[in-house]
């Protein structure tokens, strides 16, 4: 990721970065990395996107950090449905609430935070900007879930393939 060199991408979210709770996303694990990593990469990618599309980065770049600003964890002993309850639904909402709570956020980037695990969520982003992060965090889950299942994944296939091409024969 290039926003390390990116001194305009740096300066629109440093005070975010700066925020001594916001640095506990980096002991969170989120996938096979930290929820800070993750929160990077969609803040970053959904920042050129927007600003190549000529939306509003600042609100994008910025929104896109808190998207998943939150402290909820599960553990492998909760239930299935409280698990899928705390990351469709839950999380968007508490992480709205954290935003507000040590940052001043406008309505947009509320809506981008509170809407961005659509369709998954009921809730329908308003803003393009909305739609731009909500797309991106979903490519990058993709890869990030990706990346950590690849052994497993191959594994898979490998084995599909295989049976497969025993009942062709």
């Amino acid at each position: 990721m290039k926003n390390h060199t990116d001194i305009e991408y740096s300066m629109l979210v440093k005070d975010i970065l700066d925020n001594e709770e916001f640095k506990k996303m980096d002991d969170i694990k989120h996938h096979n990395s930290t929820r800070l990593d993750h929160l990077m990469k969609v803040s970053y990618y959904s920042y050129v996107v927007a600003k190549a599309l000529k939306l509003k980065y600042k609100e994008v770049a910025r929104a896109g950090l808190l998207h998943d600003f939150y402290f909820g964890r599960t553990t492998d002993h909760d239930k299935f449905k409280d698990k899928i309850k705390l990351y469709t639904h839950n999380h968007p909402k508490e992480a709205v609430k954290n935003a507000k709570k040590y940052f001043e956020i406008n309505a947009m980037e509320a809506d981008i935070i509170e809407s961005h695990m659509f369709p998954i969520d009921i809730k329908i982003p308003k803003y393009l900007e909305s739609w731009v992060v909500s797309v991106v965090d979903k490519v990058v889950s993709t890869y990030e879930f990706y990346h950590k299942a690849s052994k497993k994944l191959k594994y898979g296939l490998n084995l599909g393939f295989i049976l497969v091409l025993n009942f062709l024969k």
